[in-house]
């Protein structure tokens, strides 16, 4: 665990705030939710992923609509990769500010071109679109393949599948 050298006070509710240096640093946006853990005598908090809970879900449809229309796959929450059926060594690597703009503004995306991942780069058609859960915008399912053809109606089922999946819950 590193030190910030940052302290505060607990306030008569038991609230505390988080620096803004600390939360820019982690991407911690307004209103996002936070997991609390404890362990002995320490708090610890972790960004919650809603998507990533049913990562074995998108994971198995995404295995699914691989075998059927021999494409791969990429499941993100808002963050990093959380299921891949291509390159495996592309799970839990982070995001670029690109395709953390099309999530921020609910964007969809279809091109040929390439895109890093913390340092391992994927090129070939992309048809991306993202994963709306009541208001907030959670991540992205990406359909990737050499051939030619748009996947983004895919793209948008598989996204809609996941997101039922949250409201629901």
């Amino acid at each position: 665990m590193k030190s910030t050298g940052v302290t505060r006070k607990i306030d008569e509710l038991g609230r505390i705030v988080i620096p803004k240096e600390i939360r820019r640093n982690l991407g911690i946006r307004d209103g996002e939710s936070l997991e609390i853990y404890t362990d002995e005598d320490s708090i610890i908090l972790k960004k919650h992923s809603q998507i990533e809970k049913y990562g074995d879900l998108g994971s198995r449809l995404s295995e699914i609509i691989k075998n059927i229309f021999k494409v791969d796959v990429i499941i993100t929450d808002r963050e990093k990769v959380i299921a891949a059926t291509s390159d495996k060594m592309i799970v839990d690597k982070k995001l670029n500010k690109d395709l953390i703009y099309l999530i921020d503004n609910r964007e969809e995306l279809v091109s040929n071109t390439t895109i890093n991942f913390d340092g391992i780069s994927v090129s070939g058609k992309f048809s991306i679109v993202p994963i709306i859960a009541s208001i907030d915008s959670l991540g992205l399912i990406m359909i990737h393949t050499i051939d030619d053809k748009d996947y983004v109606n895919l793209a948008r089922l598989m996204a809609k599948i996941l997101s039922d999946k949250i409201n629901i819950y």
